[in-house]
């Protein structure tokens, strides 16, 4: 704003220089809003004052002028042609009056220039001088939040320091305790010193014999527990119900004690995909599991998972094949000469159940029929790994009339049917080659068993009970025998 009046006062200030220069320089040329010229299109002039030529037409014209806003005349200036009295003194005195008025008309316009100039720097400066008076508002409104943020956060930390104050002082009386206990620690080991010289050596050596004695006489007798003959089956428990008709579950009952895991095997043939469950929890109440996939589809529902590894019947053939999950790779794989296989001596369900894997205290084992037993059963214990048969059994009884079976401390338990009323009838022990026929009843809750497993570490029976899967306690009976008796 200033900038523009500025320039409006230079202009008039230019203007009034140049109006006193001609009124002092040509007072006859001017006449001052009374004075008017008229030039009529017959080239005649009418003047009411000042000296014109006789004939202005002839010698002298129309230089410049100036009009109000009603279109009066108010500055007309006249000078003689150039051609016209070239030595006059009033035209020498016209000339440089003129190359004056020349000089300060270009000088005004570099002076509009500039001061065009000068006021769009102003415009933009007092732009940015309203962008900067915005920012720090902007700084001051968010210095005013900081410190206020800051200022409770202080207050938020110190509300949480102060019930630091009495546990600090419960801390101190704690440290006292701490120091009894040290001196109680050293005047007990100092007892025992004593107690220790009292004893002496040899007496010491003895008594820890005696101990690793009765050590080991404990876990002889754990071992003896462990295994026994079975008496009785408890009712199912339901865990989960999923999948189709036909399939396996089982845990490894060579796992660490913190290993939970579940695996789970949908269907008995043209599958190759094995669930991991990361416990019996995830199982039951979720579907988180990670999916391995095998290099070879499956046979039957005979799988077992053992030491961390899956054994499983290839499909159509009588290949075994041990993969091991940490590595994803076939570990070990070998026939299993002369068994049979696709649906030849299956289980009285069928789904090529013709080569049963299983595993109890003593290990490895696979349940199948050959030709050379005229399709009856055939036990082999396998080495688990190389998958060598280290010893086998032939018994009496066909492999096609088992509902299915199961291992316990080296005893084969088989049912008599898959449907229905059901129970275990038939008990064949490997530890004295010799058979004979029971009656443990067994309750098939959902009417078809496809798959029935026993887990030494759990002491339990795995069943897949038409989709349903199952678990059933077992009770064992012991006979302990004393040294003497052994």
């Amino acid at each position: 704003m200033s900038v523009a009046l500025l320039k409006i006062g230079v202009v008039l200030s230019t203007m009034a220089m140049i109006t006193n220069w001609m009124s002092q320089t040509l007072p006859y040329l001017v006449g001052l809003n009374t004075t008017k010229l008229l030039v009529a299109s017959g080239g005649k002039a009418d003047r009411s004052t000042g000296v014109l030529p006789a004939n202005p037409e002839e010698s002298w014209q129309v230089y410049s002028s100036a009009q109000d806003t009603e279109g009066r005349c108010v500055c007309t200036v006249v000078a003689p042609q150039q051609t016209m009295c070239s030595r006059d003194a009033r035209t020498k005195q016209l000339r440089q009056l003129l190359e004056k008025v020349q000089n300060m008309t270009q000088s005004i316009q570099v002076l509009d220039q500039r001061t065009q100039r000068d006021l769009q720097y102003v415009e933009r400066m007092e732009v940015q001088l309203k962008g900067l008076e915005t920012k720090f508002k902007q700084v001051e409104e968010n210095h005013k939040q900081n410190i206020a943020r800051q200022y409770k956060a202080i207050k938020a930390k110190m509300e949480e320091l102060r019930p630091l104050i009495p546990v600090l002082e419960e801390y101190k009386a704690d440290a006292k305790l701490v120091l009894q206990f040290k001196e109680e620690i050293q005047n007990l080991t100092s007892v025992l010193n004593e107690l220790q010289e009292e004893i002496g050596t040899y007496d010491y050596e003895e008594l820890q014999n005696r101990v690793s004695n009765l050590e080991e006489r404990l876990r002889a007798c754990m071992q003896k527990l462990a295994c026994g003959k079975l008496t009785g089956i408890s009712d199912p428990i339901t865990i989960k119900t999923s999948g189709s008709r036909f399939g396996s579950w089982m845990t490894d009952p060579l796992a660490p004690e913190d290993d939970t895991r579940v695996w789970y095997m949908d269907g008995y043939h043209n599958n190759r995909f094995v669930r991991e469950y990361m416990s019996i929890y995830d199982f039951m109440n979720s579907d988180n599991f990670t999916s391995h996939r095998l290099p070879h589809p499956w046979s039957g529902t005979g799988q077992v998972v053992y030491n961390g590894s899956i054994y499983f019947n290839k499909f159509q053939s009588h290949t075994i094949i041990k993969f091991d999950f940490k590595t994803s790779v076939i570990s070990k794989s070998r026939q299993l000469d002369y068994a049979g296989y696709n649906n030849m001596y299956h289980y009285s369900w069928g789904g090529h159940s013709d080569i049963d894997l299983m595993v109890d205290e003593g290990g490895l084992w696979a349940i199948y029929a050959t030709n050379q037993n005229a399709g009856n059963i055939v036990i082999s214990k396998l080495n688990p790994n190389t998958l060598q048969i280290v010893k086998s059994w032939t018994t009496n009884h066909p492999k096609r009339s088992a509902g299915e079976a199961f291992m316990i401390c080296g005893t084969l338990y088989v049912t008599n049917g898959y449907s229905g009323g059901t129970k275990v009838y038939y008990a064949f022990s490997t530890n004295s080659s010799t058979y004979e026929y029971i009656d443990i009843p067994f309750q098939n809750k959902y009417s078809h068993i496809s798959m029935l497993d026993y887990n030494p570490k759990d002491r339990a029976l795995y069943a897949w009970n038409n989709g349903h899967q199952v678990l059933y306690n077992v009770t064992l009976f012991h006979v302990i025998r004393s040294e003497q008796e052994q």
